[in-house]
């Protein structure tokens, strides 16, 4: 059974923790869009170098740039039975990019799972991995500005993804443990 899911949710709300796990635990890729970004500025490639103005904002890379990444990505071996897209979409236009993708690629996105957590939590959760990741994407002003970032023009996914059938949602807060049960209970595994 493939398993072809986005989980969505704003920075620090654990998607890409649960992502490696799950996705490890049923066989499928682990696509995260900003771990690709990263490592491409970290090694200096040609996109690395145009998404290092971008990110070292907070701002959103242009959709050409991850969208093209994506498509390639999604075409590897270890994709075949699915993935799970953690970080990606992130407007209405990249949802849209998206199911272009998977239709050329004959295939479509199973569910999106929204993790909520309330900004509170998010705040505390950003501001303290920086001590741990030492991401240059966490400082107070950048995180502040990467949540409205979020709320702006990440948010208005889920009516796009609500109007499709394709949206369910979990808590973001609590034990890793329970959060990961809830996702494999919304999505059935």
């Amino acid at each position: 059974m493939s398993m072809r899911v986005v989980f969505l949710g704003p920075p620090g709300a654990g998607k890409g923790t649960q992502a490696r796990e799950l996705a490890r635990e049923w066989g499928v890729a682990h696509v995260a869009t900003g771990d690709m970004l990263r490592d491409a500025i970290a090694a200096g490639t040609a996109l690395g170098r145009q998404a290092r103005t971008y990110y070292d904002r907070g701002e959103l890379v242009p959709d050409t740039l991850v969208v093209g990444m994506l498509g390639e990505r999604l075409q590897a071996p270890d994709a075949a039975k699915g993935f799970i897209l953690d970080g990606f979409p992130r407007t209405i236009a990249q949802a849209e990019s998206l199911e272009r993708v998977l239709k050329d690629l004959g295939q479509e996105l199973d569910r999106v799972v929204f993790f909520e957590v309330s900004e509170p939590e998010l705040l505390q959760r950003l501001t303290a991995r920086r001590a741990v990741e030492q991401r240059v994407d966490d400082t107070d002003e950048t995180v502040k500005n990467r949540l409205h970032v979020y709320a702006t023009q990440t948010a208005p996914l889920l009516e796009y993804y609500r109007n499709r059938s394709r949206l369910v949602a979990v808590p973001g807060e609590g034990p890793i443990d329970a959060i990961r049960g809830a996702i494999r209970q919304v999505l059935g595994r």
